[in-house]
């Protein structure tokens, strides 16, 4: 079940970086350095802990890769295995097109209407923020969330358009960071032979070789490279070895971090 919120620019959304706001003046020419200070912005798992309790909580799991990698296949299939284990467990996805954020997100994406990469690339994040408190407080309470694309998404993404790539990762600092990222890697062109490709802006196989290079660059500790050409069975049977290892562990304890904030 995904849960909606109020979106207010101006009051309810801390982008979670010094200065966020001011990069809704979508002039290109303002450098990451302008927009945040004293923040790293590599390329590890580089973020603080939020909550050092060591209390029993639920593991946040994101699935990321290319279009029609099968994400949204291994999202249900993950989710009914997690279910029958008895674990307190929910899917989201992002864009959460629920939202009054979300739906000018879902115009967009079904060409419906035409808005400025910088703009589009700030209401994926704002779509995330508004979501990140009911994201804590279910982590918190012991659910676990599968997470169909997360900041990874927007940050490859917009990147591949080329936007700066500091720019990109700015208003996501602050965001909680995933236990574990499952990205399925699979070649560009096979992607676009499976069925429905092409149904959506972003589903051209020239863009999605560049989004391939930039997911790249954001990959860290956290994650976990798993060849999507296999057999949808054998995707299925690495997911579930996985993610039962990271879901103990946040079981025991774990402390939760903040993405890319130290």
């Amino acid at each position: 079940m995904i849960h909606s919120c109020t979106f207010t620019v101006s009051k309810s959304l801390n982008f979670g970086a010094l200065g966020v706001r001011r990069s809704l003046n979508l002039g290109s020419n303002l450098s990451c350095k302008c927009l945040v200070r004293s923040i790293r912005m590599d390329n590890g798992t580089d973020c603080s802990a939020m909550d050092a309790s060591n209390e029993s909580r639920g593991a946040l799991v994101v699935f990321e890769g290319l279009d029609r990698s099968g994400k949204t296949s291994q999202c249900g299939r993950l989710l009914s295995y997690l279910e029958g284990l008895g674990h307190s467990i929910e899917l989201w996805r992002f864009p959460d097109r629920t939202t009054s954020v979300g739906k000018m997100i879902s115009a967009y994406l079904s060409n419906e209407s035409q808005l400025d990469d910088h703009t589009i690339h700030l209401l994926f994040s704002a779509n995330r923020w508004e979501k990140r408190s009911m994201m804590e407080m279910k982590l918190k309470a012991g659910t676990t969330l599968i997470v169909d694309r997360y900041s990874y998404s927007g940050v490859a993404f917009s990147s591949a358009k080329g936007l700066d790539f500091e720019w990109c990762k700015a208003p996501e600092i602050g965001l909680i960071a995933p236990d574990l990222v499952l990205y399925l890697e699979i070649p560009p062109e096979k992607a676009a032979e499976r069925g429905g490709y092409g149904g959506e802006r972003y589903e051209q196989l020239k863009f999605q070789k560049k989004v391939a290079q930039h997911y790249k660059l954001l990959e860290d500790s956290s994650w976990k490279i798993i060849d999507a050409s296999q057999s949808m069975e054998d995707v299925e049977k690495q997911v579930k070895e996985t993610v039962s290892e990271h879901v103990l562990s946040c079981q025991k304890g774990k402390a939760l971090s903040s993405l890319w904030s130290c």
